[in-house]
């Protein structure tokens, strides 16, 4: 059974870092595209970040202070947040879609596995 696990979420003053991890069970980094998504009450849901073995990409709100990295080991996905600003306030979710089956603008209801999600807290 697949399952991804997200942790590491809380509260940090504006300026601060966190660092999101998501525990990949069940399948494999190596031919998964797995990413971040967040959501912030009355906002679209954004997909924030994404890797594939070959490649990253972030969203512009993100871009020079966040990253995603993985571990093909323990099949982990890490996002590191950096120069926190309140805005970055959201639950945080973990996704999964097979790199074969993933295409951009793929609708975070459409990915094959979703985490339960990780709430980010921004005070300033």
């Amino acid at each position: 059974q697949v399952q991804l696990v997200e942790s590491g979420g809380g509260l940090v003053q504006a300026g601060g870092s966190l660092r999101l991890s998501c525990a990949a069970s069940g399948i494999l980094y190596a031919t998964n595209t797995m990413g971040w998504y967040r959501q912030a009450p009355g906002k679209e849901r954004e997909l924030v970040a994404s890797i594939k073995p070959s490649s990253t990409d972030y969203a512009d709100s993100v871009k020079g202070r966040f990253a995603i990295s993985s571990r093909s080991l323990d099949n982990a996905v890490y996002l590191e947040m950096n120069n926190l600003i309140p805005e970055d306030t959201a639950v945080y979710t973990c996704v999964a879609q097979l790199t074969d089956n993933w295409y951009e603008g793929l609708p975070f209801d459409d990915y094959d596995y979703r985490g339960q999600g990780t709430q980010v807290t921004v005070s300033s």
